[in-house]
């Protein structure tokens, strides 16, 4: 994130979810924000709800959705939204649980048996399907990235034994870290006028003049003899 969002300018950008986590410190866009889900976490600037943006459309340089979407009651909602408040070429920036990860493997099998290692509450999304949402709303994808290759632990000795797993990963098997960033752009279509594709055909010699034309051409005539 903190790579992505260094070279990204403007004047507005806007960081939703976790406080913990800062996606913005990086950036140098003179107006930054962030904003929380829930009262319970209110330690940001503001709490909003991502469904509903209290911004005006066109108004925002950047949006960074930090695993926003899989705790949403309408993830497509929250796209559409940012769609919205974003301007022109401006980026998206989603950070998620990937469900086709070991990290997501553990999630489904152990559910119910040992305490889950994510958010129990999550509604994780595959990036394949976050990509289809955001090319119907006219985002263009320019780097999506998965990370986290190793399995579900949580003791510092294990994870250092396991790290090879994360150097083999993003070659192996790219898709199947257990978290993904992907940053997006806004593309708004140009749209021009398209003359007809059809030409008026001219008559050959020897056809008949319509009657509509033979009149429109005796009233010019009789038009240009009054004026002489």
């Amino acid at each position: 994130m903190d790579v992505h969002v260094a070279d990204l300018f403007g004047y507005h950008a806007l960081q939703i979810g976790p406080v913990q986590l800062d996606a913005l410190q990086t950036n140098r866009m003179p107006h930054r924000w962030r904003a929380c889900l829930n009262i319970e976490e209110n330690r940001g600037q503001l709490m909003l709800d991502p469904e509903d943006l209290p911004f005006p459309a066109e108004s925002l340089d950047l949006v960074v959705l930090s695993h926003v979407l899989e705790f949403s009651v309408d993830p497509h909602q929250v796209i559409r939204e940012v769609e919205r408040v974003l301007i022109p070429e401006g980026h998206i920036l989603v950070t998620g649980f990937n469900p086709y990860s070991l990290w997501g493997l553990r999630q489904r099998t152990l559910r119910g048996i040992r305490k889950p290692y994510l958010p129990e509450e999550g509604e994780f999304l595959t990036l394949f399907r976050l990509r289809d949402w955001m090319k119907l709303l006219s985002f263009e994808i320019q780097h999506s990235k998965a990370g986290c290759y190793i399995p579900a632990l949580s003791q510092q000795k294990w994870i250092e034994r396991w790290s090879w797993m994360d150097r083999l990963g993003s070659r192996w098997w790219p898709f199947a870290g257990g978290a993904y960033a992907v940053d997006a752009v806004k593309r708004v279509r140009g749209m021009r006028l398209i003359g007809p594709s059809w030409k008026t055909a001219k008559p050959k010699p020897g056809t008949a003049v319509p009657a509509a034309n033979t009149n429109a051409q005796c009233i010019n005539t009789q038009e240009d003899m009054d004026e002489g």
